[in-house]
């Protein structure tokens, strides 16, 4: 390659993958709460075209064309979304708003690019691995808003309902280390986000009521199980597992034994 040709390459904005500057400002790409692009912490606008293709590809990474084009453009054919692709990465291009790089056919994120989702991923593939959750709070916070609201391509409900998901079983294994450690105020601040996320899941219902005995807390435990109960008659017609009622059932045996 001549010199003139890597000069034109590296001023491209999509390009191989290169050394991050410590003098160039980071780039971060928000999703979590609504679209924002920071240039060393100041805003900067993308048009909301441009919006959707830098989304996906932070959220697809290592999409191939043919991938990203048919999940942008699903209504047209594979040729016409394949040259609406082509139109976006020009333009990102001519003003790199948010740095990619290509290798072959999949297009991806420049390194210099911190995106706010592949932080909750991180954290969850490392308790995953049987990690401490309790230095997560940080991230669990950051996260407790949805991915893109407002949005409703069907890829974005995809990769939304799965954060959610993520998000709230790591509020769950937080609440245990916590309870495990007998953290209990801690324990029950994570099972109680995780409720107000979902109020039907059993979960952090169950967690709460075991917190709630691990404290001695036996009148708390048979609140939290009642008022769990109530909703799931309520809502769904359903009682709840056999596993929480019997949390229930050793609180209540002392009771219900013959005198």
């Amino acid at each position: 390659m001549t010199s003139e040709e890597s000069t034109r390459l590296s001023t491209t904005g999509i390009t191989g993958p290169e050394p991050v500057s410590d003098i160039e400002p980071r780039v971060r790409l928000l999703l979590l709460g609504g679209f924002r692009l920071l240039h060393g912490g100041r805003a900067v606008v993308a048009p909301r075209g441009l919006q959707r293709s830098i989304a996906l590809i932070g959220l697809r990474p290592g999409a191939t064309r043919a991938q990203l084009a048919g999940l942008l453009w699903p209504e047209v054919s594979e040729e016409r979304a394949l040259s609406s692709l082509r139109t976006a990465l020009w333009r990102l291009r001519r003003d790199p708003l948010c740095p990619m790089i290509t290798a072959g056919d999949t297009v991806c994120l420049h390194p210099m690019v911190d995106l706010d989702v592949d932080e909750l991923t991180r954290v969850a593939a490392r308790v995953s691995q049987g990690g401490d959750p309790r230095p997560a709070a940080a991230v669990l916070a950051a996260a407790r808003h949805d991915l893109l609201p407002g949005w409703y391509d069907d890829w974005v409900l995809v990769e939304r309902e799965r954060l959610r998901q993520l998000r709230l079983h790591l509020l769950d294994e937080l609440a245990r280390a916590h309870l495990r450690a007998g953290e209990h105020g801690e324990a029950l601040q994570a099972a109680l986000e995780a409720m107000a996320a979902d109020p039907l899941r059993e979960t952090p219902h169950r967690l709460v009521v075991e917190t709630h005995l691990a404290e001695g807390n036996a009148y708390e435990a048979l609140h939290a199980f009642s008022g769990y109960r109530d909703l799931l008659l309520r809502e769904l017609q359903l009682e709840p597992s056999a596993a929480m009622c019997a949390l229930i059932n050793d609180v209540l045996a002392p009771i219900h034994a013959p005198a």
